[in-house]
């Protein structure tokens, strides 16, 4: 079984990486750190199974939410 993937920018530093999540634990919500600068990446993945659609939502981890 191949995990969904998609290739995204890094907020802090433009660059692209490619990123595979894990659909089966459903919403996410964690931080991976950019392969190119280093900096923590903070990722939000939510599974909407009544449109049969995976949204991801790409932030840097000093971006604040009020």
């Amino acid at each position: 079984m191949s995990l969904p993937s998609k290739t995204i920018e890094c907020p802090n530093c433009g660059h692209h990486m490619h990123v595979e999540f894990d659909t089966s634990n459903g919403d996410q919500d964690y931080i991976e750190d950019c392969s190119n600068c280093c900096n923590p990446i903070h990722l939000t993945l939510h599974i909407d199974d009544q449109h049969g659609k995976i949204q991801l939502m790409v932030s840097s981890d000093d971006e604040q939410i009020y």
